[in-house]
């Protein structure tokens, strides 16, 4: 008779009792004990990005996981060890005799490498390993890409086609009941891991004590605190946990108007207090919600007979926005690392964006370090971070993301389409990684891809449509509500002039107690406050990205190509086109700079405002490389996804129509 099994429930981006295929598949083997942990994983304690909104959401969502097990077994509770999972994984097997060890199966570059050394060690230690079973997903990232083709997914009508022959696993009930985990023995040396390179060391304002045993200060096993992290308080007031998680999703399907006609383009990225959207997605980044659980909650609303007739569509509905997230996942799965880049990457247009990434030259990926090819463009970006530009609209969604750790879809289209191709024209990858350390929904898949689509280097191509910072948060906050909450230096700015404060006259700017001035916001003697004046000529800028775009397009460089690898794309640009072009070196490895003068960092449809170039508005733009094969200058197939294409605008002609009647 084959002893009972002894199993290791490992969780991870999984941290729900509810529908969790994993979870079913260890309590399948009928355990005799069950051991449900967490290694805390020094890859993100000091490798990853990670501000403290989403380290507080993390450790929520831990707490909330340990609380639920607890209330089905006293015994038992989330154990975390403090180690990396592929140095003490072996060492666990063997103190608590482990037969099999059961997780939920990750697509993510990093996760797949990690799993896969831990799959090889777990078989030296005679242990089976469970790890089949996808979760994170509507459908299996592996298997979307293998039916497209072995291609990654470049577009929703991509994903539709793909998963015509797959179906959404209805949601799995929670258990009603877990075994009891067996001894904790732990006669075994740590293995600390090294601290430094701590890229999260800015976000600490105590000492670092993550490892100072491997159960804890107390020896209990305890989810860590903020303090013992040594981190900095969470600012935001979005918390996270299962708990929480379902709550919000029983608010959700009560209102039953609100999930049958969501569309978010028509949703406000004004509203804050409480914001147009479910804000479900970091839940479904930490896994304390089910995308499956979601989708069919959503599926039995829309499915009633008075619900069908009024049901807004793919790709805008809510059903639409968990497509465009398996798109990236799968994205991500067949592309791996590079990804997440524009160098070495098949899929992602090159263009010549200041402050580009430095690489590695044995790995062909990003070092987290880039060039300062331009000293006005690293202003331009530390001003757009810190939400210090002078365009109040672009400021105040900066300041609510460093806040909050959240902003809504088209606040992150605006913020991008300024940073990248209709303003600074900076390496999306700059933006990204400033999304990366402070959104609480961080998802490498989605952020990369979300940039990569909103600088129109992939997934979208329709670079001349760019955000205005004044026209587009006029149409649905006229009053400036937003601006006034996020930059309360403005709070008493006329409507007239709270989007364009330096406008105003002199005397109405002290009437309103702040001063346009400078590159700071600060108060001055006698309690005057004082707002920066705009760091640019908006209308200017957008001119000159749409003519670095435009030359880019022409060019037709990708990621991958040979000229991009060796550095000779530079003969392809004019010395003095937008852009570090000048000389013919190659490209920005580490500890080598891109010029004579750069030098190095360390990287810690309706017509809402969206300015179009009327003469390159009469065509659609070029379709990027893997999309749905949408000749150039064609028109758009009517069920090819954009995120920001799906307003309901007037055309160019029926715009002029309408000017020459008037």
């Amino acid at each position: 008779m084959s002893p009972k099994a002894r199993v290791i429930y490992w969780f991870r981006t999984d941290l729900r009792l509810h529908d969790s295929p994993a979870l079913h598949a260890a309590l399948d083997l009928k355990p005799d004990c069950l051991y449900p942990i967490w290694c805390w994983d020094p890859h993100y304690v000091y490798r990853a990005r990670v501000g403290p909104n989403r380290w507080q959401f993390l450790l929520d969502c831990q707490s909330d996981i340990s609380a639920s097990i607890t209330k089905l077994n006293k015994k038992s509770k989330l154990f975390v060890i403090r180690e990396a999972p592929q140095t003490v994984l072996p060492k666990l097997f063997q103190a608590w005799k482990i037969t099999h060890l059961v997780f939920e199966r990750d697509t993510d570059p990093y996760a797949k490498e990690r799993d896969a050394t831990v799959i090889d060690l777990a078989r030296e230690a005679g242990v089976e390993v469970v790890s089949t079973r996808h979760g994170r997903t509507l459908y299996d990232p592996d298997e979307l890409v293998k039916a497209n083709g072995g291609k990654p997914t470049m577009s929703i009508s991509q994903v539709q086609h793909a998963a015509d022959k797959m179906t959404v696993p209805k949601p799995l009930e929670s258990p009603k009941s877990l075994p009891d985990p067996g001894d904790l023995p732990l006669d075994f040396e740590q293995t600390r891991p090294p601290q430094e390179p701590d890229i999260n060391s800015i976000q600490r304002d105590g000492e670092e004590r993550s490892y100072s045993s491997i159960s804890g200060p107390d020896h209990n096993f305890a989810v860590p605190t903020m303090s013992e992290l040594g981190l900095k308080p969470a600012s935001t007031q979005h918390r996270g946990g299962e708990t929480r998680a379902l709550a919000a999703l029983e608010s959700l399907i009560a209102n039953e108007h609100y999930t049958v006609t969501f569309s978010k383009p028509e949703t406000a990225p004004t509203a804050f207090s409480p914001q147009s959207t479910t804000l479900l997605s970091p839940h479904h980044h930490f896994g304390s919600l089910s995308v499956r659980l979601l989708y069919w909650r959503v599926q039995d609303v829309i499915s009633k007979k008075e619900n069908k007739s009024k049901a807004s569509q793919i790709p805008t509905n809510l059903i639409g926005q968990l497509l465009f997230r398996d798109m990236y996942f799968a994205a991500q799965a067949a592309l791996g690392y590079s990804f997440a880049q524009t160098y070495n990457n098949p899929r992602t247009r090159f263009i010549p964006w200041h402050l580009p990434s430095k690489i590695d030259p044995e790995t062909n990926l990003v070092t987290g370090s880039y060039t300062i090819d331009s000293q006005q463009a690293e202003t331009w970006f530390q001003r757009w971070k810190f939400g210090r530009t002078g365009f109040p609209w672009i400021d105040a969604l900066m300041r609510q993301l460093r806040q909050e750790g959240w902003i809504h879809h088209l606040g992150r289209h605006a913020v991008a389409c300024f940073l990248t191709r209709g303003g600074c024209y900076i390496d999306w990858e700059r933006g990204a990684e400033v999304f990366e350390e402070w959104l609480i929904d961080h998802e490498t898949s989605c952020n990369s891809g979300n940039w990569q689509w909103l600088s129109c280097t992939a997934f979208f191509a329709q670079f001349y449509r760019c955000y205005s910072p004044v026209a587009f948060p006029k149409k649905t906050d006229p009053e400036g509500e937003f601006v006034r909450h996020f930059v309360p230096e403005l709070k008493e700015y006329p409507k007239k002039y709270v989007y364009e404060p330096w406008r105003a006259p002199v005397a109405d700017q002290k009437k309103s107690g702040c001063l346009i001035k400078g590159e700071e916001s600060g108060e001055e003697e006698g309690g005057m406050k004082t707002y920066p004046k705009p760091m640019f000529d908006f209308n200017e800028r957008r001119g000159i990205c749409i003519e670095g775009m435009k030359n880019a397009y022409h060019v037709g460089l990708y990621g991958d190509d040979p000229k991009v690898k060796d550095g000779t794309w530079r003969k392809l640009f004019d010395d003095k086109a937008e852009g570090p072009t000048e000389g013919t070196k190659g490209p920005t490895v580490e500890g080598q700079t891109n010029g004579d003068d750069g030098e190095d960092v360390d990287a810690d449809e309706m017509d809402m405002g969206v300015d179009e170039d009327e003469a390159e508005a009469e065509h659609q733009g070029g379709e990027n490389r893997g999309g749905d094969g949408t000749p150039r200058g064609g028109k758009r197939k009517r069920g090819q996804g954009t995120l920001d294409g799906h307003f309901v605008r007037p055309s160019p002609r029926k715009k002029r129509e309408k000017r020459e009647k008037a």
